[in-house]
């Protein structure tokens, strides 16, 4: 990789400075070095994200509190082949190349030797078939994916920003003003994808339509809501996915809001004892974001062409044991089901 310096990050540096460093290359990587650029640990986006999951403030802590301290590393002497052998053997996607001090000299990236991993054959269903009617009297005439941030459609940002980072499968579901929708995006010639259709003959919810998709489908499928607008990695999404062996993964945020009024804690309720107030105070959750990566035997388990909830989904799977896990995103996202925020994702792109 030539421009592997991008990578660097100081030892004194915060986590959410590692977090700028792995944003600004392919590589998706943060190398913590000391004055003499001796490495000392690798941060990843998974250990910004597990941070975020934590409840991490990003702005306070240091980096090296995330860091991993004994990366796997190679000597810069070693051949492309043993290199590109050692990667496949340890199963990592960035390697590090070092002196005999330890010292940094490079960084390769797996996708240097296999140009193929930066695409992702997984099918990519979008849930276009809502009524958009939060959006009204915009979505009379016109229906939500095709109203337009920008000069271009929101769905036709949501799939420019799929392939370009490698998806070309892409499923949409569609109900109301279906024509509309298929006479604009066709079967994805024009952008080098295929596009199917599942339509919605009734109001499915939001995971019902999935059951309507072909039964041959073997590799995770990423569903995304069709009126999110982000700038989230679906291929750490994908990656995190595998490598933790999920049967299902929901993209999650966290929501901050503040308690109007002063908080009071009580004690003891027969005797009604104050032991603190705390005024104002503000609370955080991870809400569901609209993104999810499912398995194929937890799309079969879906009951055909009858509502059901992605909610439902997650439920299932835990009667069934299966393994539900989070993925929180960092980047930008949002939803523009609200005229008020439609009207913000509008200023985004100006």
């Amino acid at each position: 990789m030539n421009n592997w310096e991008i990578c660097l990050l100081d030892s004194s540096a915060r986590v959410v400075d590692a977090a700028r460093v792995i944003d600004a290359s392919i590589a998706k990587i943060a190398l913590v070095v000391d004055k003499d650029r001796k490495l000392l640990g690798c941060i990843t986006d998974y250990d910004v994200r597990k941070a975020v999951l934590c409840g991490m403030d990003l702005l306070e802590n240091k980096a090296l509190s995330i860091m991993n301290a004994n990366p796997k590393v190679i000597e810069s002497s070693a051949s492309n082949i043993l290199i590109h052998q050692t990667m496949l053997n340890k199963n990592v996607r960035q390697l590090p190349l070092v002196d005999s001090k330890g010292c940094l000299c490079g960084l390769r990236i797996l996708s240097e030797f296999d140009i193929s991993r930066l695409k992702h054959s997984n099918p990519v269903i979008l849930m276009a078939g809502g009524l958009g009617t939060r959006l009204r009297p915009l979505t009379d005439k016109c229906p939500k994916p095709l109203l337009r941030i920008g000069d271009k459609p929101i769905m036709e940002i949501i799939l420019e920003s799929f392939i370009q980072q490698g998806f070309s499968n892409f499923y949409i579901s569609v109900n109301y003003k279906a024509d509309m929708i298929e006479d604009y995006f066709g079967d994805g010639n024009r952008y080098g994808i295929s596009i199917n259709y599942i339509r919605e003959k009734k109001r499915l919810g939001t995971a019902g339509a999935l059951s309507l998709l072909p039964d041959n489908i073997e590799e995770p499928v990423l569903v995304m809501n069709g009126d999110l607008l982000t700038k989230v990695d679906f291929g750490q999404l994908l990656d995190c996915h595998n490598y933790r062996h999920a049967d299902a993964t929901m993209c999650v945020r966290e929501y901050r809001y503040q308690v109007p009024y002063g908080v009071v804690d009580i004690a003891d309720e027969k005797e009604w004892v104050i032991t603190g107030l705390t005024e104002k105070p503000v609370h955080s959750a991870f809400v569901n974001a609209g993104i999810y990566m499912l398995n194929p035997e937890v799309i079969k388990d879906i009951p055909k062409d009858t509502y059901f909830d992605m909610t439902d989904v997650f439920a299932l799977n835990i009667e069934k044991n299966r393994k539900n896990m989070a993925f929180p995103i960092r980047e930008y996202w949002m939803d523009v089901g609200r005229m008020e925020d439609f009207e913000r994702a509008r200023e985004d792109f100006l």
